[in-house]
């Protein structure tokens, strides 16, 4: 007989399953719950980026004044030999010949190219050579065409090393953003161990990765944990120049020597006292690149003392039997120029040469260095085999600019003092002394047939064929050696200084600073018209009349958006105000302050970096380019296009030609091509 189940075990039943259902439910929920939020961190871990063809830039006239040939790093390629630096990417032939120039900002992004790396992608389907860029990502080229792998992020895009690795992703090492890794569709951080560092060096594997920091030592990734080496650690320092593999041994060098490491610990100090900026080890000897010394030759034999022994390389330079062969890279053929540069005449540069990088290219050691290329014969010399071109100016990092009324362009540099083009196209005339050395502002003065340099070590007074008259100090009355700006006012001049201004004239030298009104001390931009002039300062904007302070300026007591004022251009009875953070402002003959077409937020006008002359006015920004303006400064339009680089430095106009001086050269172009 069958018994029926009562009420209260039916009831009992149900509300088990009720329980189930409801218990069922609350776990799916939570592992739906759970996977939305891994999908979110998965999302957040990713950074934007975009991978792009590239295509030559509408230059709209921009002609360089050549300059010299710096190699930064270089690469065996199909072939050939690509060496990069901030003229672009140069392709040479297996006999040295130069085949075609990549030119920065007009076939590649006005970027300092960096490192150069061969690997095949996860999103390619044959090999590419790579190249960092300083501020637009990495490139990729097939030996066809461009592609740039480009992070959306400002911060992520200033490559300073890259690792193409054999399971098609790429490791990007940046100067904010740490490690960062591109596995063909998405980019994002490698790994929180090594986020948020300056990386300079990569070597390694995806499972044995070897991170060199700029002053946080070295960063050794292995079985999904991160090592961290310091000077305590027995690291010689805390910055990390290049890293080198050899024998089961790591090679870290730094500014002041090079640690061994054996088994993930620092076992030698070698080369003690030498900059080790590259690096090259190859089981017996360890080849150390220095600054401005060459090449340094290190056995690896113990020794009894534990330190390596040093043994310098004759580096004379001297040419190569084989040169000109004309057989491929790949079967160990030297690379010789088809006409050598004059500077490879120079017989002791590769002893002071800076060295950039190692290749090994089938069998035979070179050198990138700054100035050209060098290759290791069999008895330990080494020989330059191939030489940058030579250049009209002396070098690349322009800091100011000045046409003078007889024709001729004076062209002050950050570190290597002022050429003098001639007008009539002659050899240029170059001034570097102690004091002629960084170059703030050069002007003309007509009235005494001079030419006036402010220098970071005094005020330097020319004639205008390039000799040097007389050199004014603070021992001489300037209130400061390092002159910021200097303008001609009434019968003499203003210099100005960080410590303040310096009036010269027929009654001497005499010095204004804060206490005596000045709204701040640091001054960087000076304007002169009639018995007005404009003190531009880190502080502020002071108007005086004469020698005394009318009214200052700042953002409190007018309507200045920045203090820290970086350049001042007169129109009319009104001024163009740069500025450090506001981009340029505009100033009424009342005082009153105005915005104008090129009033940005984080715009930055560099110091000097304007000038008008009745049909345009012109503003060089830091990393923006060139501002261009109608004649009153109403109208404004960003020119980017053909620039050697978008940090533009120092501006010049002569006969209707434009001269654009940019920390990677110097460039001109017709004014009326800019309208």
């Amino acid at each position: 007989m069958r018994h029926r189940p009562s009420a209260l075990a039916i009831l009992l039943i149900a509300g088990a399953f009720v329980c189930l259902a409801v218990a069922a439910l609350t776990v799916w929920r939570v592992e739906r719950a759970l996977g939305g939020s891994k999908r979110e961190l998965a999302a957040q871990e990713l950074l934007p980026i975009e991978v792009r063809h590239l295509s030559p830039l509408p230059n709209p006239g921009f002609e360089p004044i050549s300059a010299p040939a710096i190699f930064k790093s270089g690469a065996a390629f199909q072939a050939q030999l690509y060496l990069a630096g901030p003229a672009g990417l140069f392709v040479y032939s297996p006999d040295g010949a130069l085949r075609h120039l990549y030119r920065t900002g007009v076939d590649l992004p006005a970027s300092d190219p960096g490192a150069l790396a061969v690997g095949t992608l996860a999103d390619a389907s044959e090999p590419e050579l790579l190249m960092a860029t300083s501020s637009e990502g990495v490139l990729a080229f097939n030996g066809r065409s461009f592609r740039q792998i480009r992070p959306t992020g400002e911060g992520d895009r200033q490559i300073t090393a890259i690792l193409p690795l054999a399971s098609g992703r790429l490791l990007m090492g940046t100067a904010k953003r740490g490690l960062l890794v591109y596995d063909g569709r998405t980019l994002k951080q490698f790994h929180p161990t090594t986020s948020n560092v300056y990386v300079t060096a990569l070597a390694g594997t995806e499972s044995d990765l070897w991170i060199g920091t700029l002053n946080q030592g070295l960063l050794h990734w292995r079985g999904g944990e991160t090592e961290h080496l310091t000077e305590q650690d027995g690291l010689p320092d805390a910055r990390v120049e290049a890293i080198a593999l050899g024998a089961g041994r790591v090679y870290v060098g730094t500014p002041v020597s090079v640690a061994e490491l054996q088994a993930g610990k620092v076992s030698r100090i070698l080369a003690r006292g030498r900059f080790a900026h590259a690096l090259l080890a190859d089981g017996t000897s360890l080849l150390v690149g220095q600054v401005e010394s060459g090449v340094l030759q290190v056995s690896l034999a113990q020794q009894g003392t534990g330190l390596a022994t040093r043994r310098p390389i004759d580096m004379t330079v001297g040419r190569t039997s084989d040169a000109g062969s004309g057989e491929d890279l790949d079967h160990g053929r030297v690379i010789d120029p088809a006409v050598p540069s004059p500077r490879s005449s120079n017989l002791n540069r590769a002893a002071t040469a800076t060295v950039e990088q190692f290749l090994t290219v089938a069998g035979s050691n070179y050198a990138v260095a700054d100035e050209g290329l060098l290759r290791q014969q069999p008895g330990g010399q080494w020989s330059e085999v191939l030489a940058g071109q030579p250049g009209m100016l002396t070098d690349r990092n322009v800091s100011s600019l000045m046409a003078a009324s007889d024709g001729g362009l004076w062209v002050g540099y950050f570190d290597r003092g002022l050429d003098i083009l001639p007008a009539n196209g002659g050899e240029p005339v170059h001034a570097e002394t102690e004091h002629v050395f960084c170059i703030n502002r050069v002007v003309e003065d007509t009235r005494h047939a001079a030419v006036v340099v402010a220098t970071a070590n005094g005020l330097v007074f020319f004639n205008r064929d390039g000799r040097q008259r007389q050199v004014l100090t603070r021992e001489s009355g300037l209130i400061a050696n390092h002159v910021t700006d200097v303008a001609l006012y009434r019968d003499g001049m203003v210099a100005g200084t960080p410590a303040g201004i310096t009036f010269l004239d027929k009654s001497g030298a005499h010095s204004m600073y804060a206490f005596q009104g000045l709204v701040n001390n640091h001054v960087y931009a000076l304007g002169a018209k009639g018995n007005q002039l404009l003190v531009g300062t880190l502080g502020g904007l002071s108007l005086l009349s004469g020698d005394a302070v009318q009214r200052n300026l700042t953002t409190s007591t007018s309507g200045l958006t920045h203090n820290w004022i970086t350049g001042l251009v007169p129109l009319a009875d009104e001024w163009l105000v740069g500025t450090y953070g506001a981009g340029v402002l505009r100033m009424a003959a009342d005082g009153s302050i105005s915005s104008t077409d090129a009033t940005n937020r984080n715009t930055v006008i560099n110091p000097g970096a304007m000038l008008a002359d009745g049909r345009l006015v012109f503003a060089g920004t830091l990393g923006q380019g060139l501002l261009v303006g109608d004649a009153t400064g109403t109208r404004w339009k960003t020119v980017t296009a053909g620039l050697p680089s978008l940090d533009v430095t120092a501006l010049a106009v002569d006969r209707g030609v434009l001269y654009v001086g940019t920390v990677n050269g110097l460039v001109k172009i017709a004014e009326s091509k800019l309208q």
